[in-house]
């Protein structure tokens, strides 16, 4: 069968088995029965397991991950003041700032590990900068990571993780959403775990913990009260979902294996693909001791290479659809943004117009991987 004829592959797919599926209905069928569609024994649960997954003393579970961001903005009080943010990331990153009342000050990318480097952090400080937010971008924590940590107590800063990329990867033992105030995680479909549509903040602060706990309810005094201490919204986490997330939770060491063997399979075949060919696509590097979970395989282009017509060529001459990359312009390139334009964001230029994402999830077999492989081979070393 000719790769025309084979189903193609995907980017990436989220996979449940009859067993999940089994466990799950028992499970959403007891919440049924009782009652309790919210803020109840099963989110605690997710709670309590998630923190313990990463080393975190407390978890919060909401509705999304762009909520546990402003939450976690909320909680320390942003207004009026400027907040550090990548300009190589998602939207809601630079969002939840502005929603918080913040705002946001544009970081360039170090091309290296398409993150932030603790020389850029220290650059880009104003009089009113109050806290950063780093990004681990496709699951790759920057080794500068230590030095940004250390860069903030000195200045007296607040250093928060949009983690939503990366749980699970670690850098020196160390996993991401844990190396500061507090970190943000995003369960989309898309992500490495899911709970359907859900996000968690992890923290060691006992009063942020307090805090976004409050925020999460209407920013009320307590579940049973309708006395509202703070301006807070419906960022609640349904039992459902959390349902979704324990099952999924207790996946994720064999997923993130499944992943690395993908990645490792990657790696070596385009190690072999671009000796003496300057003109294929390169691996994104794992810097020295981070472990990636691999979220997304990056791969980085040569300067000048064109994207989109490779990308067609491999869906329609090789039934390999690639995501295309993790971001395809960065933040001050979105028409909402503009006004956070420095004139001095190269290298996020660079990095949004230079990265393609080969297919990676979870349940991917060799086979697959292979025939990605064998399309890239084609095309390069014709």
């Amino acid at each position: 069968m000719t790769s025309s004829q084979q189903p193609p592959v995907p980017p990436t797919r989220i996979d449940f088995s009859a067993e999940d599926r089994e466990w799950i209905a028992e499970r959403i069928k007891t919440v049924l029965e009782t009652g309790r569609l919210t803020l109840g024994p099963f989110g605690e649960e997710f709670e309590g397991k998630f923190a313990e997954s990463i080393g975190a003393k407390h978890a919060i579970a909401v509705n999304s991950g762009t909520s546990s961001l402003e939450i976690m903005l909320r909680a320390v009080g942003v207004e009026g003041k400027d907040i550090l943010v990548p300009a190589n990331t998602f939207f809601a990153t630079a969002s939840a700032v502005i929603a918080a009342g913040g705002r946001p000050v544009l970081m360039d990318t170090d091309l290296a590990t398409l993150s932030t480097s603790a020389a850029e952090v220290e650059r880009r400080l104003t009089p009113d900068t109050a806290g950063i937010m780093i990004v681990h971008i496709a699951g790759v924590i920057t080794a500068d990571m230590p030095a940004i940590v250390a860069l903030a107590r000195t200045k007296g800063l607040w250093l928060m993780e949009d983690a939503a990329h990366a749980q699970g990867s670690s850098l020196d033992g160390k996993f991401a959403g844990t190396f500061g105030l507090a970190g943000s995680f995003s369960f989309y479909p898309t992500k490495v775990m899911t709970s359907a549509e859900g996000g968690m903040i992890v923290t060691d602060d006992a009063t942020l913990d307090g805090e976004a706990r409050i925020y999460r309810d209407q920013g009320k005094a307590g579940f049973y009260q309708n006395v509202h201490i703070r301006m807070g919204y419906n960022w609640r986490m349904s039992e459902p979902h959390a349902i979704i997330g324990l099952r999924h939770l207790f996946n994720v060491p064999a997923m993130l294996a499944a992943r690395r063997r993908i990645a490792a399979r990657y790696d070596a075949a385009l190690s072999a693909l671009a000796a003496g060919r300057p003109e294929a696509p390169r691996p994104l590097p794992i810097p020295k001791g981070c472990v990636s979970n691999y979220y997304k395989y990056v791969v980085m282009l040569p300067e000048g290479a064109a994207r989109a017509p490779l990308k067609t060529r491999l869906k329609d001459e090789f039934g390999v659809q690639c995501s295309g990359e993790v971001y395809e312009v960065p933040l001050h390139k979105n028409p909402v943004l503009t006004h956070l334009d420095t004139g001095d964001l190269k290298g996020a230029d660079a990095a949004c117009g230079r990265q393609l994402c080969l297919p990676i999830f979870a349940s991917m077999t060799d086979a697959q991987a292979d025939r990605v492989i064998a399309a890239l081979e084609a095309i390069y070393r014709a």
